[in-house]
């Protein structure tokens, strides 16, 4: 991945070549379901797929792979369409889980404690992950909700990584963006993508980002830009949506084909109904 750094130019063209031949493909789906065992709590998902890679897994001809895609603190899980497209162009579903809702308890920073006192609310997030599979497993059986790729913005990277410390056997990769809280797991099960900012507010806690041998030997691989904490969603600047997407599409080839992480630095930014909308009005409460 250090020759990513020279590479960032082909990779947005790569990314913009995405969007160009297959953008028209990819179907949005919100879904909203409730769950019963805490009080009917509504859990929206935004589901992006290819239509052909969907009505192949409903045919049993394929199995789709499986991202999660979890939102920061006040930003919404539709902002990260950026996100969704690249992973849905390269034949993933992917699943926008909003997690927060305007009747949850504001979110605090309480300095000292344990992940910043923010717990419970990867707790909850865990549970709206597994809810949300277990719902979706009766829309789309044929994807692997076995090996799944976490990938969440700050506080929804937080959640990202609590979950795969907690539910190895479940993933294949994750990818954070930025997130400040949970450390990152360095026993090597899976492999770790990083953006990190450069920001003088949003500052990770100590202990959340290994160093380098670490990361060399965990197969983690950290990418230090000059972004701002709040340009990583679709609120931010094209440039810097185009070159996370350009390092995202890269690392997923890499990591596919097995090849070893790094430490890698950017410069600063200057159809016809799927199975998914049928079942639509199925997941929504009367």
């Amino acid at each position: 991945m250090k020759r990513g750094i020279i590479t960032l130019a082909v990779c947005a063209m790569l990314v913009a070549g995405y969007f160009t031949a297959s953008k028209w493909a990819i179907h949005h789906t919100t879904l909203t379901f409730f769950d019963l065992l805490r009080s009917d709590r509504p859990v929206a998902v935004d589901v992006a797929v290819r239509r052909d890679r969907d009505w192949q897994a409903t045919a049993e001809m394929i199995t789709l792979p499986v991202a999660i895609l979890n939102h920061g603190n006040t930003v919404k899980f539709t902002e990260y369409s950026f996100l969704a497209n690249i992973l849905a162009a390269r034949g993933y579903m992917v699943v926008s889980i909003q997690h927060d809702l305007d009747s949850d308890e504001p979110m605090v920073t309480n300095v000292g404690e344990e992940y910043a006192g923010r717990r419970m609310q990867y707790n909850r997030g865990i549970a709206n992950i597994m809810f949300a599979i277990d719902e979706l497993k009766k829309v789309q059986p044929n994807a692997d909700w076995k090996h799944l790729t976490m990938i969440g913005h700050s506080n929804g990277g937080d959640i990202s990584m609590y979950f795969a410390k907690h539910y190895p056997e479940m993933i294949k990769k994750v990818v954070t963006l930025d997130n400040l809280r949970v450390p990152f797991a360095t026993d090597g099960k899976f492999k770790i993508l990083s953006f990190r900012s450069h920001d003088p507010v949003f500052k990770a806690d100590p202990g959340v980002v290994p160093d380098d041998d670490i990361c060399a030997k965990a197969g983690i691989t950290v990418v230090r830009t000059g972004y701002q904490h709040t340009d990583m969603s679709d609120r931010g600047p094209d440039e810097v949506k185009q070159q996370i997407g350009g390092i995202l599409d890269k690392f997923l080839d890499d990591d596919d084909n097995g090849a070893a992480a790094a430490r890698t630095d950017t410069p600063k930014p200057t159809g016809a109904p799927s199975a998914l909308a049928l079942s639509a009005a199925s997941a929504s409460k009367n």
